[in-house]
């Protein structure tokens, strides 16, 4: 999943009067909602409707089909796992930039990467994960953080993990390459750690990157990962699950955290639920992982609970 901002409802009416030539049904709409949902925890609620047939009104004119119809049976067939990730991203909205929410960085220079470093220096190993990295500036704006921090951070065993659902922008980010415009985001003492590609470019420098490993992830499906991390970024990207969805992610990134690890999440989300008992805040959207059987048993009651309310919903044939 990506680092976005919120589904909002389009501000005005199809200027060419699309609407008038091609039906969206409500089981067209349900379709896709169910799709979404099942596929990617996408949360489509009929106020977004309108919202739905703006994004992929785009995708059937770029597949020349004519009708909402076709486009839903391209996406239930044997050939529409392709599709259904390109509807994912036409869906959702890659909004972010380098250092976006610098509080949390912040965080991570005065609170949590200090004595990470010096359980490095000493041969422990630290991993972070970037989980929705969208185009990459979450993950290089980590890295850029650590290596001014830790220069040697290459050769010692720290590590970060930057994933996303849409492998289309996971390629963007693993090119580390990025327009101009978008340098003025990165302090200035950091800059170092970025160089000219021409062309109105620059080129996230090799001291950076090779910190990084990017991978394709879906976030409600299983993880091919155990951890534990010290440092986990999900931010933006819980706002499009519905509520039981949300409370199982917190529980699962509360059980890959270390003990005293650190979650940051999205501007508008709140770690909530069952889920509570095993995170502290600790700043502005910042977490830290709790110890205990509290937390402990707040994790197994969440996860399990929510996979029924998902179940439960599932099979009902819609959301909850």
């Amino acid at each position: 999943m990506k680092a976005s901002l919120p589904l909002a409802s389009p501000v005005s009416a199809d200027p060419d009067r699309s609407r008038d030539r091609i039906q969206f049904s409500d089981a067209d709409f349900r379709i896709i909602a169910d799709l979404a949902m099942r596929d990617f925890g996408l949360f489509l609620t009929p106020a977004k409707r309108d919202l739905v047939y703006s994004r992929l009104l785009k995708r059937l004119r770029a597949l020349g089909l004519e009708q909402f119809s076709d486009y839903c049976a391209l996406l239930t067939s044997a050939q529409g796992e392709v599709e259904r990730a390109a509807m994912l991203s036409a869906l959702t909205t890659n909004v972010t930039h380098f250092f976006r929410e610098d509080h949390h960085f912040k965080l991570l220079r005065e609170v949590a990467l200090p004595p990470l470093i010096k359980s490095a220096r000493d041969g422990g190993r630290v991993r972070i994960w970037s989980a929705g990295c969208s185009a990459g500036q979450e993950p290089y704006s980590l890295a850029f953080t650590l290596l001014s921090l830790c220069p040697e951070a290459a050769r010692l065993n720290i590590r970060i993990l930057a994933t996303d659902v849409d492998p289309e922008i996971l390629a963007k980010a693993e090119t580390g390459l990025y327009p101009d415009d978008e340098r003025k985001a990165i302090p200035e003492a950091m800059r170092k750690f970025i160089e000219p590609a021409g062309a109105n470019r620059f080129k996230v420098a090799a001291t950076a990157r090779e910190l990084i490993t990017f991978g394709k992830l879906n976030l409600i499906e299983n993880w091919p990962i155990s951890g534990p991390f010290q440092v986990i970024f999900c931010r933006n990207v819980a706002i499009y699950f519905d509520k039981p969805t949300q409370a199982k992610l917190w529980a699962r990134f509360g059980e890959l955290l270390s003990p005293g690890g650190h979650l940051c999440i999205g501007h508008s989300e709140r770690v909530a639920g069952a889920a509570e008992p095993m995170f502290r805040p600790v700043g502005v959207t910042a977490y830290q992982r709790i110890a205990g059987i509290a937390g402990e048993r707040a994790a197994r009651s969440t996860m399990e609970t929510s996979l029924q309310n998902i179940s439960s919903a599932r099979q009902e044939g819609h959301p909850k």
